[in-house]
């Protein structure tokens, strides 16, 4: 390990400790104060490596401010933190008889990749049966996490389930929402009261505009109104997507919860069919064989997202395509606008950089997130693609080595941008190095 890499591990794992509140670990230490959901999963898979409990830490504060259906929150607030929106105020969760009563929760949800986060834990703890305990808590948790999402979001049985708003994807303003938002058409006085916080502390030419914010604020006071009955929103939610990245991580963990059950005895066959029966709906209902490319579904239009976006390549995280699919993913990455293996260009945007809409520097319009990579990194060496999960190794931790730990950044210039001391990118840079480091020798 050279003595950059040995420097920027320092520092990485100072971030952590900066944004560290003694419960769990903030996103970004301005824009972000309260605790998010699938970054928390995310940043412990960069704890394993050297904190065994903090990692835990992380993850049992948010199993226990888990909803009684299931639900795993999006955000769960801090009440030290003020001033960020949408605050508890504006998300009404105490409307469903099923929100926690001792916490303050969004009423939405990120991507499921918190079995695989937990398992992830579990294999790296030098202290066996404290991560057996902790396997032991976390288990019916993780269960009633995907009971909620077949049960509730899988109306049809198809095995795939749907989001109800663009941040439970996690990329709020991708260019794959715009068509849905645009059939939004608000008046005046239909839109919600609101005062944004996230431009006040980065450029707001870098963040959703506020026709987005619009869009986003009304859909919140929909489910309020509805007292977030998932049957009810079901109805007329003018949004039900079955997204791509969101049911490729929930097949993933499906396939982790199933391991974590083998492990402590319990029957692994209900995650490992439901794992299977996600993946097999996926290649059927998803796949884009003209362009080697799974796609997202919008349920109100029957019709699938035709948007070619990096984090739809996400599949091969989890095993999901055949060997003749992933050959055609990974010719689609490195000879449409994605430039895998171009070693003159930072990692992978988040969009194609000829896509309708591309933007280096708007938020999911095209800017580089570290973690959609290390998806694809995972992915890839999965199939046995090694030259270019190492590639693409390799160019994570060159940007976050020149750039610092960035939110996202610039695809062409390199450049960071929205909160810095980004927990999750410096995380997945700790993993990035120090897995690879373990596994070389």
């Amino acid at each position: 390990m050279s003595q950059n890499e040995n420097n920027l591990i320092h520092q990485a794992k100072k971030v952590l400790e900066f944004n560290w509140t003694g419960e769990y670990t903030m996103p970004g230490p301005r824009l972000y104060p309260h605790q998010w959901s699938w970054d928390s999963a995310l940043i412990a898979i960069g704890y394993a490596h050297y904190d065994t409990n903090r990692a835990i830490q992380e993850l049992s504060h948010l199993f226990e401010s888990q909803w009684k259906n299931g639900l795993l929150p999006q955000i769960v607030f801090n009440p030290h933190f003020g001033g960020y929106f949408p605050g508890p105020g504006f998300w009404h969760a105490q409307e469903s008889p099923d929100a926690p009563k001792d916490r303050k929760t969004s009423g939405v949800v990120l991507p499921p990749v918190h079995a695989t986060a937990v398992l992830y834990v579990y294999r790296h703890a030098a202290d066996e049966e404290k991560a057996r305990r902790f396997l032991e808590y976390s288990y019916p948790h993780l269960s009633a996490w995907h009971e909620y999402l077949y049960r509730d979001r899988d109306s049809e049985d198809e095995g795939l389930v749907y989001i109800r708003h663009p941040w439970e994807s996690g990329m709020d303003n991708s260019p794959m929402w715009d068509a849905i938002m645009q059939r939004l058409q608000l008046r005046p006085s239909e839109i919600p009261k609101y005062k944004r916080a996230d431009t006040h502390t980065v450029s707001p030419a870098d963040r959703p505009t506020s026709a987005a914010y619009d869009r986003f604020a009304w859909l919140v006071r929909f489910f309020a109104d509805r007292e977030y009955d998932e049957a009810r929103i079901r109805e007329d939610c003018p949004f039900l997507v079955q997204d791509v990245l969101f049911n490729t991580l929930l097949c993933k963990s499906c396939e982790d919860l199933a391991e974590i059950a083998r492990i402590l005895g319990e029957d692994p066959s209900p995650h490992a069919q439901r794992s299977q029966k996600t993946a097999q709906a996926i290649n059927q209902k998803l796949w884009d064989e003209k362009h080697g490319v799974y796609l997202d579904y919008d349920l109100q239009q029957n019709y699938p997202i035709r948007v070619y976006f990096t984090a739809n390549f996400s599949p091969l995280y989890a095993g999901i395509p055949e060997a003749k699919q992933a050959e055609q993913m990974v010719d689609a990455l490195e000879n449409a606008g994605f430039y895998l293996s171009d070693k003159n260009v930072t990692p992978l945007p988040s969009y194609d950089m000829h896509g309708f809409g591309f933007s280096p520097v708007q938020y999911w319009r095209g800017p580089v997130w570290i973690n959609i990579n290390w998806f694809l990194m995972n992915g890839l060496r999965r199939y046995g693609y090694d030259k270019q999960a190492e590639h693409l190794r390799q160019t994570i931790t060159d940007l976050c080595e020149q750039e610092g730990f960035h939110e996202y950044f610039d695809p062409v210039s390199g450049e960071g941008h929205g909160s810095d001391f980004f927990s999750w990118s410096a995380a997945l840079y700790l993993d990035a190095v120090l897995a690879n480091d373990k596994k070389e020798g």
